[in-house]
C-alpha cells in the first residue's frame, strides 16, 4: 500500500485542503476557524432569529477564509501560509461581512439600488469568490459562471454593447452596477437559495456526519458488513456495497467514501480473486451512489427540496425506493461477477465475530434512527432534526469515551478529555468539509441570478427543441449528456443547481408538449442521478482516481469498469422518469407498491446480467440482447410491458437451465 499513499494524500487534499503549516499558530488558526465556524452555525440554528442574508454572508466569509488559508494555489507552498493568501482571505471576509455591517443601508436605505461603494465591494467579493472556487472545486465552475456574467453584460444597453443571435439575446444587457445590484445586494445571486441551503440544512448534516465519523461509526459499518457478508461468494465485494451504502449516510462525498471504505474492502476483494480494476470499480460504483441514500443525501438533495418547495422528509421518502434499487442491483451485479469469475468467500474462521462488533458500536445506530424518526415521524424541520441529532451525538461521544476509559482503568476524567478532543476534531472537520460546498453554492448562485435576470432559459427551450425535434427521449439524452459533461468539472451540488435552473424547466416543458404528465420531482431527480454519475465518468472520475490508487490498478480500466457498473443508475433514472410510481407518486396500495418494486428490480437484474454476461450461466450474444430488451421493456410502466419484459427474462433463464 505504500505506493498508493501519495495518490490518496492528493485525494484527501482535494477534500479538506492540502496545506499543513509548520507554524503552530498557523495550524491553530486553521483549526480554530473550522471549530468557530461550526459553533457559529450551531448558535445561529439554536437562536433561529438571524436574518437569512446576514447568516449567508457570515457563512461565506468563513468559507472564503478557509479556502485561501487551507488550500494552496497551484504553485503555492503547503508548509506555510504566504502573505498573499492572508490578504486574499481578508479581502474575501471583508467583502462578505460588508453585507452584514451595512445591512440596513443595503436593504432599507438604498432599496436594492447599489451605491458606488456597494459596486466596489461586490466586485471584490465576486473576484474573491471565483478565485477561491478555482482553488477548491477547480476551474470549471468559475469559468462557467464568468461566461454567464459576460452574457449578462451583452446587449444594446449593456456594458458590452454587441449582441448575440436573436434567439439567444433575450435581454437588453445590463451595466456593471446593475449586475452587482442583482448578484450582491439582493438574495437573487451570491446570497440566493443555494447558499441559504448550504448555510442551514447542509452544514448541520455535514457536521453530524463528521462527528459520527470521528466517533468511529465508519469503521463500525465496514466491520458489520464484512462480518455478515464476507463468507459469501465474492463476499468482500458485497461487503463493500453494503458498507458504502451505510457510509453514504454519513458522508456525502464519493471520494471520501472510497477512501474510507476502499482502503479496507479493495485489498480483500483482490485477495479472493477480483482483478484490481474490478475491485476498484466496485468501490467506485458503490461509493458514488452514497449520495442517493436517505436520510442524508448530500447538499444537492436539500437544495432540491427547497427548489421544489416540499418538505425534506417527503423528498427522502420519494428517494428511498430508487436508492434501495440502486444498491440492490449493484449487490446482484457483484454476485453475478463472482459467479462468472468462479470466486469464493473468505473462510468464516478468518472473519471477525459479529457479536463483539455490535456490542462495541450498536450505539452508533441511535442518532441515525433518531434522525429518521425526527424527520419522518415527528416532522421536525431539517435544521431542528439535525441540531437535536448533533446534540445527541455529542452526548454519545462523551459517554462512549468515558465508558471506554473507565473500562480500561484510565479514569473517567481522561475519557471525558478524549471525548472533548474528538468533539473539537469533529467540529473542525465539519467546517473544513463545508468549504467546497459553500463556494460551489455561492458560485452557482451567480448563475441562477443571471438566469433569472436575463431569461436565458427561454432561449434554451428553443435550442433543445430544435436539436431534438421535440422528441422526449432525445431531450432526456441531451439532458443526460449535459449533466455528465458538466459533472466532469463541477461538484455534484453545483452541477445539480445549474441543471435544475437551466435544463429541468426545458425537460418539463417539452414533456408537457409531448403529452407526458411528468412530476417536477422526477425531472429534478433525473438530473441529480446523472450529476452523481459524473463522479465515476472518465476522463475525470475522481472517485476512480482514488480507487485505482488503493487497488494499484490502471486508472482508465478502473474508471471504464466503474462507469459500466454505474450504467444501472442511468437506467434507474429513466425508469422513475417514465414511471413516477417508483417515487411513490400515485401508489394507491401496498400491493401495488410491492409489484412496482419487484418488476423494477427484475428489470434492473436483467440489465446487470446483460452487462456482466452471466445469469444462470455465461450468456451468449443473443441472450444478452434478450436480457437488454427485457430491461428496457420493464422501464415502461404497464401490464403489457411488464409481461413482455418478465417473459423475456424467464425465457433466457430457462434456456440456460436446459443448455449444457
Amino acid at each position: 500500500m505504500k505506493e498508493a499513499a501519495p495518490d490518496l494524500l492528493a485525494v484527501e487534499e482535494s477534500e479538506l485542503g492540502g496545506r499543513r503549516p509548520k507554524s503552530p499558530w498557523a495550524r491553530g488558526a486553521l483549526f480554530g476557524l473550522g471549530v468557530l465556524w461550526s459553533l457559529f452555525q450551531l448558535w445561529a440554528t439554536e437562536l433561529g432569529t438571524l436574518d437569512p442574508l446576514r447568516l449567508r454572508a457570515v457563512h461565506l466569509a468563513f468559507a472564503l477564509a478557509l479556502a485561501f488559508l487551507a488550500y494552496p494555489g497551484r504553485r503555492g507552498p503547503k508548509d506555510r501560509i504566504p502573505l498573499l493568501d492572508w490578504a486574499l482571505a481578508l479581502l474575501g471576509v471583508a467583502g462578505a461581512l460588508y453585507v452584514v455591517l451595512d445591512y440596513y443601508g443595503i436593504t432599507q436605505l438604498r432599496g436594492g439600488i447599489p451605491s458606488g461603494r456597494d459596486v466596489v465591494m461586490g466586485t471584490l467579493t465576486l473576484l474573491a469568490l471565483f478565485l477561491a472556487a478555482w482553488r477548491v472545486v477547480g476551474p470549471a465552475l468559475p469559468i462557467i459562471a464568468s461566461a454567464f456574467v459576460l452574457y449578462a453584460l451583452t446587449g444594446p444597453k449593456g456594458l458590452l454593447p454587441f449582441t448575440l443571435p436573436p434567439w439567444l439575446q433575450l435581454h437588453a444587457g445590463s451595466s456593471w452596477g446593475q449586475l452587482m445590484g442583482q448578484l450582491y445586494t439582493t438574495a437573487e445571486g451570491i446570497w440566493g437559495v443555494p447558499l441559504g441551503v448550504s448555510a442551514t440544512f447542509v452544514f448541520l448534516f455535514v457536521l453530524f456526519g463528521a462527528l459520527l465519523e470521528k466517533a468511529g461509526a465508519g469503521r463500525f459499518f465496514i466491520q458489520v458488513a464484512y462480518a455478515l457478508l464476507g463468507h459469501f461468494r465474492g463476499g468482500p465485494a458485497k461487503a463493500a456495497v453494503v458498507a458504502s451504502a451505510l457510509t453514504g449516510v454519513v458522508s456525502g462525498s464519493s471520494v471520501s467514501n472510497v477512501v474510507t471504505t476502499g482502503t479496507f474492502t479493495i485489498p480483500l476483494m483482490k485477495r479472493v480473486g477480483y482483478p484490481p480494476e474490478k475491485a476498484g470499480a466496485v468501490e467506485v460504483a458503490s461509493s458514488s451512489n452514497g449520495q442517493l441514500m436517505p436520510p442524508v443525501m448530500g447538499a444537492a438533495a436539500f437544495i432540491m427540496a427547497e427548489f421544489l418547495q416540499i418538505p425534506y422528509s417527503t423528498l427522502i421518502l420519494m428517494a428511498a425506493i430508487p436508492a434501495v434499487l440502486a444498491y440492490a442491483t449493484l449487490f446482484i451485479t457483484v454476485h453475478l461477477e463472482a459467479l462468472l469469475l468462479g470466486l469464493k468467500g473468505v473462510p468464516r474462521a478468518e472473519l471477525p465475530p459479529l457479536a463483539p462488533i455490535l456490542r462495541g458500536g450498536a450505539h452508533y445506530l441511535l442518532p441515525l434512527l433518531y434522525l429518521i424518526y425526527a424527520l419522518v415521524g415527528l416532522r421536525l424541520t431539517p435544521e431542528r432534526a439535525a441540531l437535536n441529532t448533533i446534540l445527541l451525538m455529542l452526548l454519545l461521544l462523551f459517554l462512549q469515551e468515558g465508558y471506554r476509559a473507565w473500562r480500561e482503568g484510565k479514569g473517567l476524567l481522561r475519557g471525558l478529555g478524549s471525548g472533548f478532543r474528538l468533539a473539537l476534531e469533529g467540529l473542525e472537520a465539519g467546517g473544513r468539509g463545508m468549504v467546497g460546498i459553500a463556494l460551489a453554492t455561492a458560485s452557482a448562485g451567480v448563475i441562477v441570478g443571471i438566469v433569472t435576470m436575463t431569461g436565458i432559459g427561454f432561449g434554451l427551450v428553443d435550442i433543445v427543441e430544435r436539436l431534438s425535434g421535440g422528441n422526449l427521449i432525445l431531450v432526456l439524452i441531451l439532458a443526460q449528456l449535459t449533466s455528465l459533461l458538466l459533472g466532469m468539472g463541477l461538484p455534484t451540488t453545483a452541477n445539480y443547481i445549474v441543471m435544475a435552473s437551466l435544463v429541468v424547466p426545458v425537460v418539463l416543458g417539452l414533456a408537457e408538449k409531448a403529452g407526458y404528465a411528468v412530476p417536477a420531482v422526477a425531472a429534478h431527480m433525473f438530473v441529480f442521478y446523472f450529476g452523481i454519475m459524473a463522479d465515476s465518468t472518465p476522463p475525470v472520475a475522481l472517485a476512480a482516481y482514488a480507487a485505482s490508487a488503493i487497488a494499484r490498478s490502471d486508472f482508465w480500466k478502473t474508471a471504464v469498469q466503474g462507469f459500466v457498473y454505474e450504467l444501472r443508475t442511468a437506467l434507474l433514472a429513466y425508469m422513475f422518469f417514465f414511471n413516477p410510481k417508483l417515487l411513490l407518486i400515485g401508489v394507491e396500495s401496498l400491493g401495488e407498491g410491492v409489484w412496482i418494486f419487484l418488476t423494477a428490480l427484475l428489470g434492473m437484474t436483467a440489465f446487470s446480467a446483460s452487462l456482466v454476461g452471466f445469469l444462470h450461466k455465461r450468456t451468449n450474444l443473443l441472450e444478452r440482447a434478450l436480457l437488454m430488451a427485457a430491461a428496457l421493456t420493464l422501464v415502461v410502466p404497464g401490464l403489457l410491458t411488464d409481461a413482455i419484459g418478465l417473459g423475456l427474462l424467464l425465457l433466457v433463464y430457462l434456456a440456460q437451465r436446459v443448455r449444457k
